[in-house]
């Protein structure tokens, strides 16, 4: 459908992915007064057991796509996965945000990079790598480089790290040969992200820049606001991430993730067409999450500028919590967590823990910046989790 969405409260609203963040976005939705329906091929799913309706379809099936724009008024996706041509075929019938021109840019990194460049944001040097011939031509500088599949790949999957041309060619026969981006190893300082939401008529907000810290490519831990990045940089950052949005015409939340280089320079990596890990910050330390934004944006209502009241830090939960060193699975201690002030803790009701997975996250509100980090590492010791997190990429 072409034009805006424009859907009271009380309204239904379409999800497509049953994940956590669809889970966070439906009770948005709902303390809005939305009721919420989630199409997910999974018979038990974070989102799908809170929403009022789970249509349980694979994403490209047309009964259940049918069902999805029978019972929503407007559509997102929690996830940039989900095919693009799904989207666009609720997309006749409904209005889907984001469309799926932005989502198929965002799904691909070779289509990203260009996109990038296109809007005059600098990205890491690269070459896409689809053939033996372009294996082949791959120039010098871009080693040591990283390479990654131009899709599905994220938490660190699907990347190999190279030093040389054997590396280069043996990391291109373990990713079997599908279509990858080698990008230049750059000297990183810091990775930040921006999270903005942009509205069909062009309105946008955004949050200040959030500066992130991984672990086994893994986001760990997340700062808020940015404690070691320039002003300058930060407002480089946001603006880029503006210019991107506007440029796909977004519709929706949308996170553009950029490292800081140690020269000072800033380069845009990936984008997500959602809410994102780091912004996971907004729901306790702002009056005004990133999940209320994706249903403003989503429903046409008006997008206010979020305030930020606290400084956050936040902890990613993954399944390694669970498995003790004996094999049995048992529950962290969170009475003891809980017990430290300013703790808020957000599980999302994933019945198996595996080692990488996420089953939640922790956030941690105060007054500073330096307060809400005294708390997580007393947070991650009492966790057991390993220590400094604070480290760059």
């Amino acid at each position: 459908m072409t034009g805006p969405a424009s859907v009271e409260p009380g309204g239904t609203l379409g999800v497509l992915g049953g994940g956590q963040l669809g889970r966070m976005f439906v009770h948005a939705a709902q303390r809005l007064g939305y009721r919420c329906s989630v199409l997910d091929p999974a018979a038990e799913s974070p989102a799908g057991s809170v929403a009022e309706s789970h249509i349980r379809a694979d994403y490209l099936d047309d009964a259940g796509l049918m069902r999805l724009a029978d019972e929503a008024q407007a559509i997102t996706t929690e996830f940039e996965n989900v095919p693009a041509q799904a989207l666009r075929q609720l997309a006749a019938r409904r209005p889907v945000a984001p469309g799926a021109d932005a989502v198929a840019i965002c799904q691909d990194r070779a289509l990203e990079k260009a996109h990038f460049a296109a809007c005059g944001v600098a990205c890491a040097p690269y070459q896409v790598i689809d053939s033996e011939a372009t294996l082949a031509s791959a120039p010098d500088t871009l080693l040591p480089g990283i390479l990654k599949t131009s899709r599905l790949g994220y938490d660190g999957k699907g990347q190999r790290s190279v030093t040389d041309r054997a590396g280069l060619m043996q990391a291109w026969r373990e990713l079997r040969g599908v279509p990858c981006v080698l990008e230049q190893r750059l000297s990183l300082a810091r990775e930040i992200s921006v999270v903005l939401a942009r509205a069909a008529d062009g309105r946008h907000v955004h949050f200040a820049p959030l500066q992130n810290s991984h672990r086994d490519g893994i986001l760990a831990l997340t700062q808020w606001p940015a404690p070691d990045v320039a002003a300058r940089v930060q407002t480089q950052a946001v603006e880029s991430a503006l210019a991107i949005a506007a440029s796909m015409r977004y519709v929706g939340v949308l996170c553009v993730e950029f490292f800081v280089l140690t020269d000072g320079r800033l380069c845009a990596n990936e984008m997500a067409p959602r809410p994102h890990n780091s912004g996971h910050c907004t729901i306790d330390a702002s009056d005004c999450s990133q999940f209320e934004l994706q249903v403003r944006a989503l429903a046409g209502l008006p997008l206010v500028t979020p305030r930020a009241h606290s400084a956050a830090a936040m902890l990613n939960l993954l399944g390694d919590l669970w498995l003790a060193a004996d094999g049995l699975v048992r529950e962290p201690p969170w009475r003891e967590v809980l017990a430290l002030p300013g703790v808020h803790l957000h599980l999302y009701d994933k019945r198996a823990a595996r080692a990488g997975r996420k089953m939640g996250h922790l956030t941690v509100t105060a007054p500073t910046s330096e307060q809400a980090m005294h708390i997580t590492h007393e947070a991650a010791r009492r966790l057991a989790l390993a220590w400094p997190l604070a480290a760059a990429t």
